[in-house]
């Protein structure tokens, strides 16, 4: 049985994520992710005013008379949210987790979806595969996908990007658009996403908690590694802590986009002590503005 207060939660996000869509995204949505191009319908005779481009030669020489191939323009899509739930996603300072900050994002973005008659699946992982939803269509579907992500407890609490990258080049065989939802504190997954942004319209949603780039003066403090466990005592009064753990943040912050700018993949940066609608929407905005170029 689901908890009442998670099933109130999903609903919650039902409606604010079904309202956003409703009221600014759909349309971005529609123009900024588009379908595999032209599907073949069937051929038919040639008639008075046809493009003679659509000629099909080999029927037209069997017939002896022309033929043309006629298309459909192929509108949908399969979107696959690879979410990354390991043991920093449980991390959060502001408001709420960023595992849950996750949650309502990949909402936004999977009722979109449907609403233009997209398959969306969902991708869990750590540093395995936790679970796989395969992409199907419908408002029951996208309902469990939040549950999922809501109410799923993974078993392991590392990081592994390239290997979840890998296993979706490797089961999602249709080109797809892929969101990766992870705050990206993870090496080694340059290679994989350039081979899966050349697959695949990859975008990264790169979450970040206000706390993990300053830290506040409260004086000593122990920390511990969401993914390891290990615990360290931090002077957070000294003022040259505070500035070394900003630098290094920043430093940080720099490889990351760089890793993703040099894999020809886009991101959105969404700081979770901030609402992520306008980042997403600004996003949407900029990728329509630079099609119509």
């Amino acid at each position: 049985m689901i908890p009442r207060e998670l099933l109130r939660k999903i609903r919650r996000i039902e409606i604010y994520t079904n309202r956003l869509v409703n009221e600014q995204l759909a349309g971005q949505y529609q123009s900024v992710f588009r379908g595999r191009g032209m599907e073949f319908v069937e051929v038919r005779e040639y008639q008075l005013g046809d493009d003679v481009r659509t000629i099909d030669w080999n029927v037209t020489a069997r017939m002896r008379r022309p033929y043309v191939k006629r298309f459909m323009e192929e509108r949908e899509l399969t979107v696959v949210l690879a979410v990354d739930l390991s043991g920093s996603a449980e991390f959060g300072t502001v408001q709420q987790l960023k595992a849950e900050t996750a949650a309502e994002i990949c909402a936004l973005l999977a009722f979109s979806a449907i609403k233009n008659n997209d398959k969306v699946g969902l991708i869990i992982f750590t540093d395995v595969i936790e679970r796989f939803i395969p992409p199907r269509k419908g408002r029951t579907h996208v309902l469990r996908l939040i549950r999922e992500l809501l109410y799923f407890r993974p078993e392991r609490r590392r990081t592994d990007i390239a290997a979840a990258l890998e296993y979706v080049s490797r089961v999602i065989r249709k080109r797809s658009v892929v969101f990766v939802v992870s705050d990206f504190r993870a090496s080694g997954y340059e290679r994989p996403l350039r081979i899966a942004s050349k697959r695949h319209d990859v975008v990264a949603i790169v979450l970040t908690d206000p706390r993990e780039l300053h830290l506040p003066s409260i004086g000593l403090v122990e920390f511990e590694d969401a993914e390891t466990r290990q615990r360290i005592l931090v002077d957070t009064a000294s003022r040259h802590v505070r500035r070394s753990f900003a630098q290094a943040a920043a430093a940080e912050r720099a490889r990351q986009r760089e890793a993703l700018t040099n894999a020809q993949v886009e991101f959105i940066d969404i700081d979770c002590g901030k609402p992520y609608v306008g980042p997403l929407v600004s996003f949407f905005a900029e990728r329509a503005r630079r099609l119509r170029r």
